[in-house]
């Protein structure tokens, strides 16, 4: 750490602007009826008010999918041309979602958040009175960095807020948000492209809504429950306090410790690397295949992979549920199984006939269904392994291999498609799915958190 770091309250040195920094702890609550009222008032607050928050962020990330086709017809633009922006994109957001993470295990979860979905929205602006690929290239790469703050707040909110025991089952729910802000906005971009006949308006409105949801989450989003004076949530504790009360040396020892030398959070993040290609190829492409390769308008695509979008809410609920429930925290199973059954999915959606839309539509759902478990289980088992202290970092790791993933789904499949068409794609695809299968068995006899050195496997 620079000399040129400024200090905090106790005299050490910290990285981040006081203005992020975490809010000193409010006076305890010590009536344990007092306790349990304040626990159930924003247990709840904090879940709803993450996830539609995360979802948000999609508004000004995923309504690039749609405008694409439009992009290429009106400015007469390659897909490799838009594969590059969407992996310059991906890299930079992999990369910056790692940092972000660093800086949000010892920021203010509710600053972190808001103001990174603010700077996304006026972001977006700038891209939609653009027309120069150079300059989308270089707004979409600024983008990324932004983005790449959205998640590390939500995954400090739910360690703290939650307990090992239930984590899978609710950040199965909060990972609902990449569904819902998914299928929303390829469905709002679908119309807006329709009604209006420019790809423009894609960013002008969805930057409107994320401006409004940054003041709310500004409104109802609390740090940590000692910010509101309650106790640490049962079975977090970690020897050593909370990282906003040690020094940097502390913390780079606990991450070196925790985290860079936990082969299973290595492993998960390789296989974060699968997931992800598989997640990014269908939605991202998905209007482009499905316009293309299988004969079905724009509106009827976004319907389409707002289905994929939905599957796949189902199937991270189903997923976070069972793991709890069944294999008591533990994700690998279900990962491994699912992404069998993703790669199988995906295989039957290429050799279905183009006429059976229902069928089409079902496969592709599957496909999502079985895609979004593992996409949310890899943030479960890195944060349960990191602990509540360095569970942002541990997510902003996998995410670095998930987000690397865009080189493949990106421009390689944008390249791929124009030079040999939509069948070596399918066929790549189901390759990843299976060695995704592979990464996932060889984290099986991972425990199922990092609080408890002596816990059984």
């Amino acid at each position: 750490m620079s000399q040129a770091a400024i200090l905090n309250g106790s005299g050490r040195k910290h990285f981040l602007p006081r203005f992020l920094r975490p809010p000193p702890p409010a006076p305890p609550i010590l009536e344990s009826s007092e306790i349990h009222r304040v626990y159930s008032h924003y247990r709840p607050r904090i879940l709803f008010w993450s996830t539609v928050g995360y979802g948000s962020f999609y508004f000004v990330r995923k309504n690039l999918s749609v405008a694409m086709p439009i992009m290429q017809q009106q400015l007469h633009i390659s897909k490799a041309g838009l594969g590059l922006i969407l992996t310059l994109h991906g890299v930079v957001y992999g990369i910056c979602k790692f940092l972000g993470g660093i800086a949000a295990d010892r920021a203010n979860a509710r600053i972190f958040m808001s103001l990174a979905l603010l700077a996304s929205a006026i972001v977006n602006i700038f891209f939609g009175l653009s027309s120069s690929l150079l300059f989308f290239g270089i707004l979409w790469m600024t983008n990324g960095v932004f983005q790449g703050m959205g998640y590390p707040p939500c995954a400090r909110l739910l360690t703290h807020w939650f307990s090992p025991k239930e984590l899978a089952t609710k950040m199965s729910f909060w990972n609902a948000s990449h569904s819902l802000g998914g299928g929303a906005i390829v469905i709002l971009c679908g119309y807006l492209v329709k009604h209006y006949g420019t790809w423009r308006v894609c960013f002008f409105v969805p930057s409107l809504i994320a401006i409004a949801m940054a003041a709310l989450l500004l409104i109802y989003l609390r740090d940590t429950p000692a910010s509101v004076g309650l106790p640490e949530i049962e079975g977090t504790h970690v020897p050593g306090g909370d990282t906003a009360d040690e020094s940097p040396a502390q913390f780079r020892d606990f991450l070196r410790r925790q985290v860079f030398r936990n082969k299973f959070i290595w492993i998960v993040s390789i296989a974060n690397f699968f997931v992800y290609t598989i997640r990014f190829a269908v939605f991202d492409w998905g209007p482009t295949v499905l316009k293309e390769a299988k004969g079905v308008n724009l509106v009827g695509a976004s319907w389409m992979v707002a289905g994929f979008e939905v599957a796949g809410l189902a199937g991270m609920i189903s997923t976070g549920y069972l793991t709890d429930r069944i294999f008591k925290g533990r994700g690998a199973p279900l990962s491994m199984l699912s992404m069998l059954l993703c790669g199988v999915s995906i295989f039957l959606f290429w050799h279905a006939p183009n006429r059976m839309v229902w069928l089409n539509t079902s496969l592709l759902m599957c496909c999502g269904f079985f895609v979004y478990g593992p996409q949310a289980l890899v943030g479960v088992m890195a944060a349960n392994l990191a602990t509540k202290r360095a569970a942002a970092t541990a997510v902003g790791l996998t995410s670095i291999f998930g987000y690397a993933s865009t080189v493949a789904s990106g421009w390689g499949m944008g390249l791929l498609a124009q030079t040999y068409g939509w069948r070596p794609a399918f066929i790549c695809l189901i390759v990843v799915a299976a060695v995704g299968a592979a990464l996932f068995a060889a984290a099986l006899p991972a425990k199922a958190n990092g609080y408890s050195t002596d816990q059984t496997r």
